[in-house]
């Protein structure tokens, strides 16, 4: 079983140079804030999930990699090295899932991690991957309202449509947490509708995009997923006060933790920057394999 985990620093002025001149916007630095967090995800691999086989960093160029990465055991993976040229370079994650399949030497099960979820306590084998299939809690839904409601709509027909089932109005949303994936299965499934993949392919995000919930609902449709919950808590900072931020990750109380980023004033930002700093430390003080 692998990981592999998308990565983008925001502060990268490389990256924020080719930002602004293949979208003629400003960048949005709140959009792309680095917390300073990614190598306390690979700590807690290393102690709560031995069991993985190899970690691939997915980053769109080499100013991305951190420089505490240790290369020796982090597979770091290039955008280029996926992604067709014509798509590049993308500001987008979800042309970066249409293609994580095509990573070398990705082992069959997969887990696809977003840079802001965390092994918080001891994990097993059987929490993701059971009996041949994923283990995740999917559900379906009618009101696509907004245009990452809508991305998952059209990730769900084009599922159905590789299937030859009819279209529906409902969508997957599986729970907010790493999902597993197949690598035999999301290569039957992109040869099958390579050009709605490539149809929906854009620099930036739009309501046309399809995402990795693509994969997800073509394996739930064929028997592949069991409908469970992964044990998961899901954290938006800065809705409460630093102390129960730092109650969350020194006190953990479920394997899986999912922490996003709001908006957020500098100051604010600063201070539960450096409480999460902390308080990571405090849980993961051991410095990893991954790091130099």
């Amino acid at each position: 079983m692998d990981i592999v985990i998308t990565y983008v620093d925001g502060l990268d002025p490389v990256w924020q140079k080719s930002y602004e001149q293949y979208t003629n916007t400003p960048i949005l630095e709140k959009r792309f804030r680095d917390w300073g967090t990614l190598k306390y995800l690979f700590r807690g691999i290393e102690k709560n999930m031995p069991f993985i086989r190899k970690v691939h960093l997915v980053v769109s160029g080499e100013t991305q990699v951190p420089a505490w990465v240790n290369r020796d055991e982090v597979d770091v993976v290039l955008h280029s090295d996926i992604i067709p040229q014509e798509y590049l370079p993308t500001f987008n994650c979800n042309p970066i899932e249409m293609h994580l399949h095509r990573i070398k030497d990705l082992d069959e099960e997969f887990l696809y991690f977003n840079d802001d979820m965390f092994p918080m306590k001891e994990c097993k084998p059987t929490d993701f991957f059971r009996d041949g299939k994923g283990v995740i809690r999917v559900s379906y839904h009618l009101l696509a309202l907004d245009m990452f409601k809508q991305i998952c709509r059209n990730s769900t027909r084009a599922a159905r449509e590789a299937l030859g089932l009819r279209p529906t109005f409902y969508f997957m949303r599986p729970q907010h947490i790493c999902s597993p994936m197949f690598k035999s299965e999301c290569e039957e499934l992109y040869d099958k509708v390579e050009p709605v993949i490539r149809n929906s392919i854009s620099r930036v995000r739009t309501g046309e995009n399809l995402n990795q919930y693509l994969f997800l609902d073509y394996m739930y449709l064929k028997g592949k997923i069991i409908n469970e919950r992964i044990s998961k808590k899901h954290f938006s900072v800065g809705v409460v006060s630093a102390s129960k931020l730092r109650k969350f990750i020194t006190q953990p109380t479920h394997k899986m933790a999912c922490i996003n980023d709001v908006q957020l004033t500098e100051e604010r930002y600063e201070e539960l920057r450096r409480v999460q700093i902390e308080a990571f430390e405090e849980l993961f003080p051991k410095k990893s394999k991954f790091e130099k």
